[in-house]
């Protein structure tokens, strides 16, 4: 970590000299495109208008469409001494009017196509055209005023993940815990200024981070996926290919996606060089086809919590796995340490399971306006009886291998107790995506019914799946229901959507 740099814009404010009329963020349109000279002028012209008009050290919600324009609002709060919230048409209206009656913000950034969904919310506060607020005089002696009184414990964004009530909880990062992210992960993944990104996830989750902030730091490129491109995994390739794409950082559904439809049998993504996944179990078998098609490629497993700034462990793909092993999530990054606790808040022995707790710089500053429940997870290290010192409880469950990897064992909630006994739903998708002609799947729990339900894609009848994990399950673990679906909800992020898979 760079312990001079303390203000993550330091990355925008050096690139920027260096090669100003390259292309920083870009989406299929090239009229779209912004070069790092653009991005710096529109971003540092928003900051002097919220310094202008008095807004200092507070949210300030960018409500605008999927674009390269929504990424210079995001640097212009931060220039501007306050801190970004993105939200997004596709997120039901109840969360973004929670997310609101949460922050009650003074100001809200809005673009052409979002400005008049903004009037209809419960929002008191002002609304910016963000054409308007582009046309802004730069005031650089306002800007460096407020650079001056900027620490990098201050805040930068909020995002806002589910929360188990149904209330979504903000998560506060400050410029130290981002600077740190990316100096580790950009270290690990080996970015430059040759990297050209796909970003796959929506803006207003904390990993699309991967992209943003590693092409302020090497001058790269960030071009934006269209979403509706998952749905076509041809036309996707297609897409990478034209825009010469060569490292992806994607949750895996959107990978596997394109390895289980036969896609590498049409076309093959072919500058693809470097390939970074989390947020779900890889499926081996689904990994063997990207190894086979990409040999050359780099392929890396993260883990991390949306607490933790996004990814602190990681694993680079060394070997070949059976298909009923896990690819491991390996080591925490630089800066960062990894304690496996069991029930008695003591270090797991050898082999034994405990719930993954992070401790570092990475940790995030807590939710927002929400003591009890940052007083819940951000716990004082029980390890440490000496001085105050926070580690995040994540709730998933770990263990290490006999090769001292870390491996990602469930979430607390997919562990359940079911005739009696213990048990991983994974352990069953791990099954089932290793059955001839499945093309992915998941395992829910209805706690009411006391059913386990499996859903998937794929051309077995539900009866062949069935028979077939007879002879490879205990009884107890077989689902109580089977149903064969021709494609599997997910969230806006592209993760299996488990939330709507158990109400069905």
């Amino acid at each position: 970590m760079n312990m001079q740099q303390r203000n993550v814009m330091e990355y925008l404010d050096k690139t920027v000299k260096v090669c100003p009329d390259k292309v920083a963020f870009a989406n299929e349109d090239p009229s779209n495109d912004l070069t790092f000279g653009e991005l710096y002028k529109r971003s540092r012209s928003i900051g002097s208008l919220l310094s202008s008009e008095g807004y200092y050290n507070e949210p300030v919600v960018v409500f605008m469409k999927k674009h390269p324009n929504a990424i210079s609002a995001f640097f212009g709060c931060v220039y501007g001494g306050c801190y970004y919230v993105p939200i997004d048409e596709e997120m039901p209206k109840f969360r973004t009017e929670l997310i609101i009656q949460t922050l009650k913000p003074r100001i809200m950034i809005c673009d052409e196509d979002t400005v008049e969904v903004a009037k209809e919310m419960n929002f008191e506060g002002r609304i910016v055209l963000y054409s308007d607020a582009i046309k802004a005089d730069i005031d650089d002696i306002a800007l460096q005023k407020i650079r001056n009184k900027q620490i990098d414990t201050d805040p930068i964004y909020i995002v806002f993940t589910s929360g188990s009530t149904g209330i979504p909880k903000g998560v506060v990062a400050c410029h130290r815990s981002v600077i740190d992210y990316i100096e580790n992960l950009s270290e690990v993944l080996e970015f430059n200024s040759e990297t050209r990104f796909a970003n796959q996830t929506p803006l207003y989750f904390d990993a699309c981070l991967k992209e943003l902030y590693p092409t302020l730091k090497f001058g790269a490129t960030t071009v934006i996926v269209p979403k509706s491109l998952f749905m076509f995994p041809i036309k996707l390739v297609e897409f990478l290919n034209e825009h010469k794409i060569n490292t992806v950082c994607w949750v895996v559904s959107a990978l596997t996606m394109i390895s289980s439809f036969k896609v590498f049998e049409r076309i093959k993504p072919e500058y693809l060089t470097n390939i970074a996944f989390g947020s779900e179990v890889f499926p081996i078998k689904q990994l063997r086809l990207w190894r086979e098609a990409l040999p050359n490629a780099r392929f890396t497993n993260l883990y991390g919590p949306t607490e933790a700034t996004g990814m602190c462990c990681y694993y680079k793909v060394d070997r070949e796995f059976e298909l009923d092993e896990s690819v491991p999530i390996g080591g925490p990054f630089r800066n960062t340490d990894i304690l496996l606790l069991n029930g008695n808040n003591e270090l797991c022995k050898e082999g034994e399971e405990g719930e993954i707790c992070v401790r570092g710089t990475s940790l995030t500053l807590g939710y927002y306006n929400n003591f009890e429940k940052t007083n819940e997870v951000f716990v004082q290290n029980p390890l440490n009886k000496i001085y105050p010192e926070l580690i995040y409880r994540t709730g998933d469950i770990g263990k290490r291998n006999e090769r001292g990897e870390l491996l990602f064992v469930s979430r607390k909630d997919y562990q359940i107790k079911h005739m009696g006994h213990r048990i991983e739903l994974g352990e069953i998708e791990v099954n089932v995506n290793n059955l001839n002609g499945i093309k992915t799947c998941c395992c829910v729990y209805d706690k009411e019914k006391d059913k386990i339900k499996l859903f998937y894609v794929g051309d077995p009848e539900v009866s062949e799946v069935i028979t077939t994990l007879k002879d490879k399950l205990p009884r107890y673990m077989i689902p109580n229901k089977a149903e064969k679906l021709d494609v599997l909800p997910y969230t806006p992020n592209g993760k299996i959507d488990r939330k709507k898979l158990s109400t069905m």
